[in-house]
């Protein structure tokens, strides 16, 4: 019986391993998923648990939920991956043999990485959202504070969902007008880019959102280190801003795993083909999600098209076929913007966030670079989505490609 691997039982790695337990003979296939966390996160969640809005039971199941039959669940830490001998080695002395691996160990934050950020302020005036235990301490930490200066910060770039930072200081506009201290807190937003976002067209829809919220930008602010005692982020041109409280978005590597296996690049994410995820020195490795090295958003609707993609093409290579489905990178994200409205981008590799209509050209229903309460409830009705059929790799019909059906075409400067 062959071997599949799968490291990593997180969006994609969970839906991959449903995926292809369907489409593998049972008799002659072996399918064995490894993760050394027995929770599984619904991560987009996160962003809610800060304003009560959502709680634990919203965004954690036990991992053994979405694993499928015939699928052995390994919960272990990883050592290493040794790839000339199709192993990989377990910090408890296992190793497990392969014949082909899928790499599904996703990003982590390294707070560590910045000098500063994780000393004597660390969860008491400086805070981070993208893991549960920040959330959840960052939320009881804001049902009491009283107000001052609310400084949301990305230490640098790639992350993890890059728009999770701008909907956080919307909802921030929104939670304390609900409170009626929005006028004793000054929201400001520190970046690495020259913008709002990282594309032109959406950093301009964007930023003139969060001008009309009151929000001031700080662009290209690259972090040096943090200043716990004087309360100040530091650039490495010496400038400062000052905070009262601090929400940064850490630096974003990969599994620290592939460091110690030497596989990945300077910020541990694997190189891979762009459009098939195949390593590029070893033909039975693949990566997906969030752990892959490619020029698209790290986020979970990535992670679902790409796996589309994957999974066809994984089987037509077993059969010695060449892989037919080309990923182009395409994502579609909700941005949720407070106040029951939320905004929506859909964008592939070579095309930026456009304004229009998705799906259909001038029907939607959902609106693209604006606006509605219907992308709102799009995104809390996505979660639903998320547990009972998308992470058990079940087909909801969306095609993997991006598609240019209902886009408006403008430039940056219109």
């Amino acid at each position: 019986m062959k071997q599949l691997l799968i490291l990593g039982a997180g969006t994609a790695g969970t839906t991959v391993a449903n995926r292809l337990r369907k489409m593998l003979d049972s008799q002659a296939w072996g399918i064995t998923i490894v993760d050394q966390d027995a929770r599984h996160y619904y991560q987009p969640g996160f962003l809610f648990l800060p304003f009560g809005l959502y709680s634990q039971r919203d965004v954690m199941r036990p991992k053994t939920r979405f694993i499928p039959g015939g699928v052995e669940l390994v919960l272990a830490q990883i050592e290493a991956i040794q790839p000339e001998q199709n192993r990989v080695r377990l910090v408890d002395g296992r190793s497990l043999s392969y014949d082909f691996l899928v790499i599904a160990t996703g990003c982590r934050n390294d707070p560590e990485a910045t000098p500063g950020m994780l000393e004597q302020e660390w969860r008491k005036s400086i805070f981070d959202f993208y893991t549960y235990e920040g959330a959840q301490a960052l939320g009881e930490h804001l049902r009491t504070w009283d107000g001052g200066r609310l400084v949301v910060n990305i230490v640098d770039y790639p992350i993890k969902c890059p728009v999770a930072p701008l909907e956080f200081l919307m909802l921030s506009d929104w939670f304390f007008q609900k409170k009626g201290m929005r006028e004793r807190v000054e929201i400001t937003f520190v970046t690495p880019l020259e913008g709002a976002f990282n594309q032109p067209i959406s950093s301009r829809y964007l930023g003139g959102i969060l001008e009309r919220k009151g929000v001031k930008v700080v662009p290209e602010f690259m972090v040096e280190h943090v200043d716990p005692d004087a309360k100040k982020l530091v650039a490495y041109d010496e400038s400062e801003v000052a905070f009262d409280l601090l929400v940064t978005v850490p630096l974003n590597r990969g599994d620290a795993a592939i460091n110690r296996s030497g596989l990945g690049d300077e910020l541990d994410y694997v190189p891979v083909d762009m459009q098939t995820f195949q390593h590029p020195k070893h033909a039975n490795i693949f990566v997906l999600g969030d752990a892959a090295a490619l020029p698209t958003s790290k986020a979970g609707s990535v992670a679902h098209y790409a796996t589309d993609c994957f999974s066809e093409n994984f089987v037509r290579h077993l059969r010695g076929q060449s892989m037919q489905s080309r990923f182009d990178g395409h994502g579609t994200c909700f941005i949720e913007s407070g106040f029951g409205k939320a905004l929506m981008i859909d964008f592939n590799y070579e095309v930026e966030p456009l304004p229009g209509y998705y799906p259909l050209p001038g029907i939607g229903p959902f609106a693209l670079l604006k606006e509605s309460r219907l992308n709102h409830w799009g995104k809390l009705i996505f979660k639903d989505l998320y547990w009972s059929y998308l992470v058990k790799g079940h087909d909801l019909g969306v095609p993997p490609l991006m598609s240019m059906t209902g886009k408006r075409r403008e430039t940056s400067e219109a």
